[in-house]
């Protein structure tokens, strides 16, 4: 009976074991993720703040005033399409480095790849950014380099082209790792075998390791966008006020109109808007992978 009872001890021994591991995990996300959204979300309903205003009120007002006013609807569409821009460059660029990355022989060449992929990320997102400002400014390198050529200068920043090519300077290293990681798992004999029952190079890429690596396509594609959607010191430095995207709004009414409420809902509508478009992109990859273990 001792024997039978230490048995039917030892399982609830570690869950209770890995439950006290998790819990300051648990109580870091209540505190830093669950409580903000939280407080966001009920300022979206209020008249003003309850700390410093008194008689407030809830109200819907901030969404009404979001849906009566096409302005903000072309503000997300602006904020969408930019994420989606960086995705796709991010996407093209990433696939074949991270390619390279994973099935390259030598270990010194891959370390040299992977530190040029990690240098970026040591410097600040600040300092990335004004150096682009550097080459992109109508004075900047680039345009001095056009005239030299005998063309005329173009216009390369205070638009969505600048923004989404800062965007993807600093961004493009989460899509080549996550990339790098999962194509690194797929067995490079299953290229072999395709190519020795006739399939060329390339059919055997695509037929074989393209499909493979759909879920770190999905995990890269769903981290660059939400990070690109939810940015705000590049668009804002790169496109000044010229590009209006979400958080810059955001920005906005907080500092300059301190409407606190209508800057929580507009935080909410983002949040919403990611978690939408996140999930659809889900489905429809793993629709068109054929693998709906994804969705």
């Amino acid at each position: 009976m001792s024997r039978a009872s230490a048995r039917l001890g030892a399982p609830r021994l570690g869950a209770n074991v890995m439950g006290l591991a998790l819990l300051p995990s648990a109580l870091f996300f209540a505190l830093f993720f669950f409580l903000p959204i939280g407080l966001m979300a009920v300022m979206s309903f209020l008249t003003g703040n309850p700390v410093v205003m008194p008689n407030v009120v809830a109200t819907t007002r901030h969404y009404e005033r979001i849906l009566d006013d096409p302005y903000y609807f072309e503000v997300m569409w602006t904020t969408v399409r930019i994420g989606l821009y960086t995705t796709v460059a991010a996407l093209l660029l990433g696939y074949p480095l991270a390619h390279l990355m994973a099935r390259v022989k030598s270990r010194s060449l891959h370390a040299l790849l992977l530190m040029a992929v990690l240098m970026p990320m040591l410097t600040g997102i600040v300092v990335r950014t004004f150096a682009w400002m550097a080459i992109l400014s109508d004075k900047g390198v680039a345009n001095q380099i056009l005239q030299a050529l005998g063309f005329a200068p173009m216009q390369l920043m205070y638009n969505e082209f600048g923004i989404v090519l800062g965007l993807v300077h600093i961004y493009l290293p989460f899509m080549i790792l996550t990339l790098t990681g999962v194509i690194g798992r797929i067995d490079e004999r299953l290229e072999q075998a395709a190519q020795n029952l006739g399939a060329s190079p390339l059919k055997a890429f695509c037929e074989v390791t393209l499909p493979l690596s759909v879920p770190g396509i999905l995990a890269g594609s769903l981290l660059v966008f939400a990070l690109a959607i939810s940015a705000y010191v590049t668009p804002i430095l790169m496109g000044g006020f010229q590009i209006m995207t979400l958080p810059i709004l955001i920005y906005q009414q907080i500092s300059a109109n301190f409407n606190i409420g209508f800057a929580a809902a507009l935080g909410m509508v983002l949040l919403v808007l990611s978690m939408v478009l996140v999930l659809a992109y889900n489905h429809i990859l793993a629709a068109v992978s054929g693998q709906r273990d994804l969705a």
